[in-house]
């Protein structure tokens, strides 16, 4: 019955409706073209910066990187056999950056990735890999799970996907965020065997400061570019209510530590005040989520240059399924997300955007369209700017630990060509980024071209 259970899942995800039906160009890192150059003519640039378009220019990109962006004619330089696509004035801008992403645990429920053959999971996520490229989102930063080896399988194009940032499992304390064991293992014995959110690294248990640092330092060991902490409850935990703070500043700082040892910083699950400070206090660099902050704590994060990134979690067709306790913690949230946003404006927060969609294999086709519900706060442009260049500056903060040096988020010479050609302006019409199959015209990443419906030999 479980098998027959498992099997319905990944069929289900293996199906739903995915970006790339229309792309010529197959979405798989074998396949997938990088020409000598490319010559993209006659687009008008967001350049992931700037308040609008430019006017009309021509971007050469050679190998990975965008070697010229000029008014005039650059077919001499793209040299024989450059690959052309006329943009015909549409809109070139970088690849969009999702900051809280679940690579792993977005498209399967939660009941089966805890009892699914782990090949099962590997193989849903490069799908939905796959899928995420094909959106557009170039890059992503993910914030829990064992996403190691799937990164391995992008970077090496045996699939595609985009660019991954991983965290390993989240560190939680006993009962706390990402303690996924069953009532019946509590009491665990001193030598207990890992549970199944341990075993596949999906989230990890550590209580004391000597015991987060040794949970810290095996991340790391395993790959991963930032340390990610619960610090407070959670909304798809089943233990934690909502008000719930995990983690003392000790615990926090031997986190820090030894993650600044290693180059890199660490990040935060945490929604109220008291969560927040405490691990503002320990030295984490970003809190993800803080609806429920209040103007006191926005002003120690302006005070100590704290990242706020941000989920625009509001009770509409985007939001996580959720029932019972659940769906009461999930109100919580909610009817904090407004505030949060105006005091992060008011102190003026560096701000990053992500999604945090989990669980659902239905809901991962609208990641385009919840960015576009930012502009609830933000204008247009505001969003695409925190969602390519104010992304990629977060991103940054794994210092050594980044995996792909080299300019992201920005439409530049020397940068990182990870690319896309859209069918309109989205810097006054957000929307067009909610419908990828029919605005993305063409999608790079690191030079490679996943979808073109425009070019010629």
């Amino acid at each position: 019955m479980l098998r027959s259970v498992v099997r319905i899942v990944v069929a289900a995800a293996m199906v739903v409706p995915c970006a790339h039906a229309a792309s010529p160009a197959a979405p798989d890192g074998k396949d997938a073209v990088r020409p000598t150059a490319v010559l993209l003519k006659n687009v008008r640039v967001f350049d992931g910066r700037s308040a609008g378009l430019s006017g009309p220019l021509n971007v050469l990109v050679r190998g990975n990187l965008i070697e010229r962006i000029d008014a005039d004619p650059l077919e001499g330089a793209a040299g024989d056999g450059a690959r052309i696509v006329d943009g015909g004035g549409r809109t070139l801008m970088p690849g969009l950056i999702d900051a809280h992403w679940h690579t792993m645990m977005a498209a399967m429920p939660m009941t089966t990735m805890l009892v699914a053959d782990v090949g099962d999971i590997n193989l849903v996520a490069a799908h939905e890999a796959s899928n995420t490229l094909m959106r557009g989102f170039t890059s992503v930063r993910d914030l829990s799970g064992p996403a190691f080896a799937l990164k391995r399988a992008v970077d090496a194009g045996i699939v595609a996907g985009p660019r991954i940032w991983p965290s390993g499992a989240m560190i939680s304390q006993t009962g706390g965020h990402g303690d996924f064991r069953m009532p019946y293992e509590v009491p665990a014995a001193r030598n207990a065997a890992p549970g199944r959110g341990e075993a596949i690294n999906g989230g990890v248990i550590a209580d004391g400061a000597d015991e987060v640092r040794k949970r810290v330092r095996e991340q790391l060991m395993l790959g991963a570019t930032q340390i990610k902490l619960a610090a407070g409850g959670g909304v798809s935990s089943n233990y934690d209510p909502i008000d719930v703070s995990q983690y003392t500043e000790s615990e926090f700082r031997a986190a820090v530590e030894a993650a600044e040892n290693w180059g890199t910083y660490v990040t935060v699950h945490a929604y109220t005040p008291r969560a927040m400070q405490a691990a503002i206090r320990g030295g984490v660099k970003v809190i993800d989520h803080g609806q429920l902050m209040d103007d006191q704590t926005a002003r120690m994060m302006a005070e100590k240059g704290v990242w706020l990134s941000a989920q625009p979690f509001i009770d509409n067709e985007y939001a996580n399924p959720q029932t019972g306790d659940r769906r009461t913690k999930q109100l919580q949230v909610f009817a904090g997300t407004d505030l949060a946003f105006r005091l992060a404006k008011k102190h003026g927060l560096k701000v990053a955007w992500g999604t945090d969609i989990l669980f659902d294999p239905a809901m991962t086709a609208n990641q385009g369209a919840i960015l576009a519900t930012t502009t609830r706060w933000y204008t247009p442009v505001e969003v695409l700017r925190m969602a390519t260049s104010g992304n990629a500056e977060l991103l940054a903060l794994s210092g050594e630990r980044n995996p792909y040096p080299g300019r992201l988020g920005v439409v530049e010479e020397g940068a990182l060509a990870d690319l896309l050609l859209v069918e309109g302006d989205p810097t006054t019409d957000i929307a067009l980024v909610a419908d990828p199959v029919k605005n993305f015209r063409l999608i790079m990443k690191d030079g490679r071209i996943y979808k073109d419906t425009l070019s010629r030999p």
